[in-house]
């Protein structure tokens, strides 16, 4: 099946890339959608809308997740109870396969655990953009793909853009396709696919959206999964009173510049205590 993009102004045309096959280590698992995968199945067994298996698969082998680590359970009931929608199988089977991270070091899917509310998909970033999305609409400000109250953020990237969900029709989130904003401009483009299916056209090449970095491509593609980092406080050494005379002279027998007067510079001051410590 050949897909279309589109961009204003301009038309792209896009195909989607698809494999037959699960991932290796895939066959048999049950999926977030109830899907039991298997290499034996493909041809007789009805496959979910949009190729949700095989888009996965083709991610997968460009793009490979992290490896299994301790099971991370994901309570879709209450992740679609929180946000009053259903959700995309493929997102649901991408999120659980791969976690938290980004894409090729730009690309970020929101995700029900997001390390930050800036990156989870419960967060408050869908709901601010589409208020600022709504402005735009009401106001013709800039363009907009269709009604805001069908756009909902689910990634972004490091130049600002935002990936969306057009959620429409509501009822039926596996038909959802997909649309990308320009960060300082009023330019989108559309993806007649998945999450999935359009991560994969992207870091195929099989799509280039107009909004993305010529070189993003320059390297291979890849998934850096993020994880949590505690933040630590440095110890301060306490410091009694600076006695000046005494840093003055060390300078001089050292050989630094100090001013004779007024505030000895910190550089001075730093390079006197790691010669003390040292």
């Amino acid at each position: 099946m050949a897909l279309s993009g589109r961009s204003w102004v301009g038309w792209h045309c896009t195909a989607r890339a698809s494999v037959g096959q699960p991932a290796e280590g895939d066959e048999g698992q049950v999926d977030a959608c109830g899907t039991t995968l298997s290499t034996r199945t493909a041809s007789t067994t009805p496959m979910p809308p949009r190729t949700l298996v095989t888009d996965l698969a083709a991610l997968v082998r460009l793009c490979p997740p992290p490896p299994p680590g301790r099971p991370t359970t994901i309570r879709w009931d209450a992740v679609e109870a929180d946000l009053g929608k259903r959700l995309p199988c493929d997102y649901k089977r991408l999120a659980e396969r791969y976690g938290p991270g980004r894409f090729s070091d730009f690309l970020s899917v929101f995700h029900p655990h997001g390390v930050t509310e800036f990156v989870g998909l419960t967060g408050p970033v869908p709901g601010r953009m589409r208020a600022h999305l709504r402005k735009d609409y009401d106001q013709g400000t800039h363009p907009v793909p269709c009604d805001p109250d069908h756009l909902f953020a689910v990634g972004s990237t490091d130049n600002g853009e935002c990936i969306f969900w057009i959620t429409a029709p509501d009822a039926d989130p596996d038909a959802w396709r997909v649309a990308v904003n320009e960060a300082r401009g009023p330019r989108w483009y559309t993806h007649d696919g998945s999450l999935t299916g359009f991560l994969v056209a992207v870091l195929s090449g099989l799509t280039r959206v107009p909004q993305f970095p010529a070189d993003l491509l320059d390297s291979p593609a890849m998934f850096e999964p993020l994880t949590p980092s505690a933040w630590k406080t440095e110890s301060v050494v306490p410091q009694g009173p600076i006695d000046a005379a005494a840093v003055r002279a060390w300078a001089r027998a050292n050989g630094i510049d100090v001013p004779a007067r007024g505030r000895i510079p910190r550089a001075v001051l730093d390079a006197r205590l790691q010669a003390n410590r040292a």
